[in-house]
């Protein structure tokens, strides 16, 4: 298992498609993972720690477990499949008393002791980055879904990347996300807040390869 940081956002040259890289701790692998506009927003969103003025459902979903006495241990990628990644979120029940699970390495002992549920990864990371959590993954997915880091590129498409948002208005977003929500249900998708339709059903893929978009 190991343990793995956002490195950034970038951006697909090809298909404009958002792009989160997770790096592991020597720094030099990382895993791309293609997602969607809106889930780029939310996972900046947490890094940056901007507040909204309405909640993102990221927010609200810290919220909630927050309510419901549950805490985000950890995130874990576990698998690729047909290029689509899979993760769980871990979550205990918060008690009066200090957990001794041990949130440093996940043991499948420890694991058994809480509450599992499965998460595209672009939600997950994005309510890890609210919560403080770890994102992890099994060191035979880092293996088979990394590249080799080059910094001046991640540079360059984060720069990209940066550029693009700031050039896509909220109208454009809304545009963009109700056809894409039209493509996959066959009609229109509601669409509440300008700039944050996060609940696109689109998964989580290792090439940009998904059921409704691909580059």
């Amino acid at each position: 298992m190991v343990e793995m940081s956002v490195a950034g956002i970038a951006l697909d040259a090809a298909s404009r498609t958002p792009i989160v890289l997770l790096r592991d701790p020597s720094g030099r692998r990382q895993v791309p993972i293609w997602i969607d506009q809106a889930q780029a927003h939310n996972i900046m969103a947490g890094l940056q720690g901007t507040e909204s003025p309405r909640p993102l459902s990221h927010d609200l979903m810290a919220a909630l477990l927050e309510a419901g006495g549950l805490e985000l241990r950890r995130v874990i990628v576990h698998a690729i499949e047909d290029s689509t990644f899979h993760a769980v979120l871990k979550l205990q029940e918060i008690t009066d008393e200090e957990s001794e699970t041990n949130v440093d390495e996940p043991s499948s002992e420890a694991d058994q002791e809480l509450i599992e549920v499965d998460a595209r990864p672009s939600d997950a990371i994005a309510l890890a980055v609210r919560t403080g959590s770890g994102i992890w993954m099994l060191e035979r997915v880092v293996a088979e879904a990394s590249i080799p880091v080059d910094a001046e590129a991640d540079a360059e498409d984060q720069s990209a990347f940066n550029r693009f948002v700031d050039d896509l208005s909220p109208a454009a977003l809304v545009r963009h996300l109700r056809h894409r929500g039209a493509n996959e249900s066959g009609g229109n998708q509601s669409i509440d807040d300008k700039t944050n339709d996060d609940d696109s059903r689109d998964s989580d893929s290792k090439d940009g390869e998904s059921s409704a978009d691909k580059p």
